[in-house]
């Protein structure tokens, strides 16, 4: 007896070989014909619906479902009297028989489940559901249910695209609520979705949510470019930054969770999304002091032939609520074109003194490491290293690897560092502007380099751990490296683990090039 290699999610079954000449000497001359075979042999039942693709079935009684990686056809197999009845059937593959219905004029996009077809729904999109494909079976896949569903969503929109003949007077102004658009994290009822986003300290994976945000920010994108007949125009978005995010409350990961969000600010080829995370528990239940996070991002659109800047839809703003929202956005929009011109200027004489300060302490260590202060330590002694290829699985729409996925590993090694220097689980605070400097590629060699790089410790019961996270992109054929993204993130640690005399180090830099950058650090923090 020997048995068949299946992945544990599947029932186990036997193939008896003694038997295996029958089996086949009956398939060859059954594949020419579409007809239903049924086995002597109790092995298998199974229909060949065409001459190259047979859909089988286990024939025995200790199966409870029937999988398949076959697309499903228009005349699905019916069973046999002598097979069996299985009482829960879960298709793989669905095939969309209307691919704009999903797309409709509503504001939601309905999901598109990992397992089940389209569902026609007003309702915001729903983060998962129970019957989901199980994980084993995406080998390489690393992004959540609601990636999956966000993209199949977005799929669609370039199944119908404008005719040559359109040109950029086929630009039209729209509102901020027609790209409104809702999902809804059932974490209270799906359990196999609360596995999915929870840590081992059953808190929120928050490296998960925000590659949710830049998927969810794309799918917004997308539907403020399209027209009404669901045709959009051959043009990229990728996103160009996103604004700091500041965590108002805990998260939790066993309450329901919705993320809401529109378009609010469009330039000549940018735009900005603004994302409202909220949360209602027992100890927030009013509406207003239940939003958990705010997000903002940028995207530009680019011409998918030329890669030149291209025009967008341009917004109106109806309600006051979205003429105040437009007037910050863009605020924040002239803000963003002076600090790169302020990024630009060298540091004044006035910040030696603050350069010798930081230096001081770093100076001792190099030069009589026996006489430093044991509770500092230098910033290259909390260095963490994390390496990946970039793989087609990583890949977006555009075949070019998405961003939301840079920003999960990114959160994932600061928050492993962070925790290797507190010594404690830490909690996330916020992540600091993020821009995007060049594109990540398929085949690419992806080197984060991550360091604490200074703590707060005024307050000693609510300490600071300030993450630095750069992203190189390495090409050794080439040989050549250049910096992708550059990530910021705050951590601090329960008070329970303070009190139970945790303490946190203070941490000094060796260089001046690691003075600078901590000034840097300190100084974008001071005008925000």
């Amino acid at each position: 007896m020997i048995p068949l290699k299946r992945p544990l999610s599947h029932p186990s079954f036997i193939f008896n070989k003694s038997n295996s000449k029958s089996l086949r000497s009956l398939i060859k001359n059954t594949r020419s014909t579409n007809e239903t075979f049924s086995s002597p042999i109790p092995i298998f039942y199974f229909k060949f619906s065409d001459s190259t693709m047979p859909i089988f079935a286990a024939n025995s009684s200790s199966f409870s479902r029937v999988n398949t990686h076959f697309p499903d056809s228009v005349n699905q197999p019916t069973l046999t009297s002598k097979a069996q009845t299985f009482p829960q059937i879960r298709t793989f593959c669905v095939k969309r028989t209307n691919p704009n219905a999903e797309l409709s004029a509503s504001n939601d996009i309905p999901i598109v489940s990992t397992v089940s077809g389209p569902i026609q729904t007003s309702q915001p999109i729903d983060a998962g559901s129970s019957m989901r494909k199980p994980i084993s079976l995406w080998p390489g896949m690393y992004h959540s249910p609601v990636t999956n569903a966000l993209w199949e969503a977005r799929s669609s929109m370039f199944e119908k695209s404008f005719a040559e003949k359109d040109s950029q007077t086929e630009l039209v102004a729209k509102t901020p609520s027609m790209s409104r658009t809702s999902i809804a994290y059932k974490f209270s009822s799906d359990y196999i979705l609360r596995e999915q986003y929870k840590n081992p300290w059953d808190e929120m994976r928050m490296g998960k949510l925000l590659e949710d945000l830049d998927a969810f920010a794309g799918t917004i994108s997308y539907k403020h470019c399209r027209k009404d007949d669901g045709a959009t125009r051959p043009i990229l978005l990728v996103t160009a930054s996103v604004d700091k995010m500041v965590l108002k409350k805990p998260i939790r990961v066993d309450f329901d969770l919705k993320i809401s969000g529109a378009v609010t600010w469009v330039g000549r080829s940018s735009m900005e999304i603004q994302m409202e995370v909220t949360q209602s528990t027992p100890d927030s239940p009013d509406p207003s002091d239940s939003v958990a996070l705010v997000a903002n991002f940028t995207f530009v659109a680019r011409d998918s032939k030329t890669g030149k800047s291209a025009p967008l839809n341009q917004i109106l703003p109806e309600t006051e609520h979205e003429k105040l929202l437009w007037k910050e956005a863009e605020e924040r929009n002239k803000m963003r074109k002076q600090k790169r011109v302020a990024e630009k200027k060298d540091v004044d004489n006035r910040d030696e003194d603050r350069l010798n300060t930081l230096l001081a302490e770093g100076r001792v260590f190099c030069d009589m490491p026996a006489l430093a202060d044991r509770d500092s330590i230098l910033i290259r002694d909390t260095r963490h290293e994390n390496s990946l290829m970039c793989q087609p699985q990583q890949r977006n729409i555009h075949g070019r690897i998405f961003g939301g996925f840079l920003m999960r590993k990114a959160s994932e090694l600061a928050f492993s560092n962070a925790y290797a220097f507190a010594g404690a689980a830490p909690c996330f605070m916020e992540v600091d502007h993020v821009d995007f400097f060049k594109p990540v590629d398929v085949g690419n060699f992806l080197r984060f380099k991550s360091c604490v790089l200074y703590t707060e410790l005024e307050n000693p019961m609510k300490p600071l751990i300030n993450v630095e996270v750069v992203a190189h992109v390495t090409r050794p054929e080439l040989r050549c490296s250049e910096v992708s993204n550059k990530f910021y993130f705050t951590f601090t640690v329960r008070p329970e683990a303070m009190k139970e005399g945790l303490k946190i180090r203070n941490v000094v830099p060796a260089t001046e090039e690691e003075a600078r950058r901590v000034l840097e650090r300190m100084d974008a923090e001071r005008s925000q």
